[in-house]
């Protein structure tokens, strides 16, 4: 049997993409799920691109044991210094350095010939040995490099101590035959490369990250570059949950390629990753769309209440889709809801995080007539991974109607005082928000508000997601409610209390000296 080493990079390659940015308390979060998941390499950031990315990848390398921890770095001294450096705490760590071997990438962005390129190439890899026996070099832009000069730099890493070569098709350009054919001729004319792993790192921009992805492993590659939900720079990266569920439910194609990912975790890791990032799935996403195992047309049913195999592949209690969507009411007791945490995989719960989440969750069954799945991950969320509470709502009051000037007050929590303020508006929204600008003393510029509904019914949780600017720093916000105004108010303050966060951080930061 082969195994496909999955190599994720959600935290360093998905975290790039706009609106994708975590706190270094959140990525723990997320590396955690992924170890949970059985990630093998955990991409945990860039170590030399920010303090905040230092801190990140040093706070993973100290909490996670069984996955590797790796961090990205040019084929500089300076960057490989500051990922052993973040590192170093790790049991298990790995440096991924590179540089581009295309010839547009070197004429135009390096400035450098190619005897340069493979002269960096070659010192970088035996420059992060001094750190860790695990180095990965990736050819930037490989697909578009030349393939004598490619299998020449390749053939010198391998000498000079790289454990794995990455083959990233940078920009999304490759068909599937050709990427597939290209690990191919790198097998057949790279004279060591029994010595090391063949990686793949496909972009989306054409749509085909997944399925080049594929023909690399279907070729020889035995690891993939991958992330959660296919997030990354521009169209995204291959989806860890598409590549890891093709290789299980085409076992007969892929033969003896397995991975070690636990599949009934997926849904879970998705989830979880949207409530940190304030993102959404769109309903028909492979895998972990809402749509994914749902059956609307009435043929579909027949077919799947007869045979559940005439129209689904896979069960979506293999990837950790909840059986049941529909468990919960106001009448229900705290061990039946002790009993849906465990099912939904919150099983290290404490009592007293149990117990908090009970009495919140017994306030909104006094509010729906249903609590559905979606509801209690909200409240798991909001009550125990929120990173920070520097400023609570404490009331709202709206006034609106079409014969009436919208008008809200509101009144919140900030530094131990109540503040109370009231506005008006062009709707009950807008008016809610203005007032909540007017109690912080600070006004934002909105650049995204979006909405969705987080289960089914009149009464359904509403989630929330606002991208504001506060003094030219953007940041994403979030909030549920079954009360939409409410949501987005939460929503906006959530966005407060982050840039507050970061700015509060960049100031320590300065006053240090760093």
């Amino acid at each position: 049997m082969n195994r496909l080493i999955i190599f994720d990079t959600t935290l360093r390659d998905g975290e790039q993409a706009p609106g994708f940015s975590m706190t270094v308390e959140e990525k723990v979060t997320m590396a955690k799920q992924l170890e949970k998941l059985g990630v093998d390499v955990i991409e945990a950031g860039f170590a030399a691109a920010s303090e905040g990315d230092f801190q990140a990848v040093n706070a993973i390398a100290e909490t996670i044991k069984d996955s590797t921890v790796c961090s990205l770095a040019r084929s500089l001294h300076s960057d490989i210094e500051k990922a052993g450096e973040a590192l170093a705490p790790a049991e298990r760590k790995r440096i991924h350095t590179f540089i581009a071997t295309s010839p547009i990438h070197m004429q135009y962005k390096l400035k450098m010939t190619p005897e340069q390129v493979l002269e960096r190439a070659v010192d970088a890899v035996k420059f992060a040995r001094n750190f860790t026996d695990d180095v990965e070099f990736s050819a930037e832009d490989a697909f578009r490099s030349e393939r004598d000069f490619l299998f020449k730099v390749f053939e010198a890493v391998i000498d000079a101590g790289a454990k794995t070569i990455n083959v990233p098709d940078t920009v999304g350009y490759a068909m599937p035959e050709e990427f597939g054919q290209l690990i191919e001729d790198i097998i057949n004319n790279v004279p060591n490369i029994d010595k090391a792993v063949i990686s793949v790192h496909c972009h989306n921009d054409l749509g085909l990250a997944v399925a080049n992805s594929l023909s690399a492993i279907k070729k020889g590659a035995r690891q993939a570059h991958v992330t959660i939900n296919g997030i990354g720079e521009r169209a995204g990266n291959a989806a860890l949950e598409e590549v890891v569920m093709s290789i299980k439910v085409r076992h007969d194609y892929f033969k003896d390629v397995y991975t070690e990912i636990n599949t009934k975790e997926i849904y879970k890791t998705s989830r979880l990753l949207c409530r940190i990032t304030g993102s959404f799935v769109q309903p028909n996403k492979a895998i972990v769309g809402d749509n994914a195992f749902a059956h609307e047309a009435g043929i579909h049913q027949h077919g799947v209440l007869a045979h559940r195999e005439t129209y689904e592949i896979m069960r979506a209690e293999d990837v950790g889709v909840p059986a049941s969507k529909i468990v919960l009411g106001k009448h229900s007791g705290r061990h039946a809801f002790k009993t849906r945490l465990e099912e939904l995989g919150y099983r290290n719960l404490s009592e007293e995080e149990v117990d908090k989440l009970f009495r919140k969750f017994k306030a909104l069954a006094d509010k729906k007539k249903e609590v559905f799945d979606e509801d209690i991950e909200a409240l798991i969320f909001d009550e125990l991974f929120r990173t920070y509470e520097e400023v609570k709502l404490v009331y709202f009051h709206v006034l609106s109607g079409n014969s009436a000037i919208p008008s809200s007050t509101v009144k919140i929590e900030k530094d131990g005082k109540e503040i109370t303020a009231t506005a008006c508006g062009d709707g009950p929204i807008d008016s809610a928000l203005k007032a909540i600008e007017k109690a912080l003393g600070m006004t934002g510029r909105l650049k995204d508000y979006s909405i969705r509904s987080l289960s089914a019914g009149k009464d359904a949780m509403g989630e929330v997601r606002t991208v504001v600017d506060f003094e030219g720093t953007t940041v994403s916000g979030k909030g549920t409610s079954t009360d939409i105004i409410e949501a987005s108010v939460k929503a906006y303050l959530d966005a407060y209390n982050r840039y507050i966060a970061r700015k509060t951080f960049i100031e320590k930061r300065i006053s240090e000296g760093v």
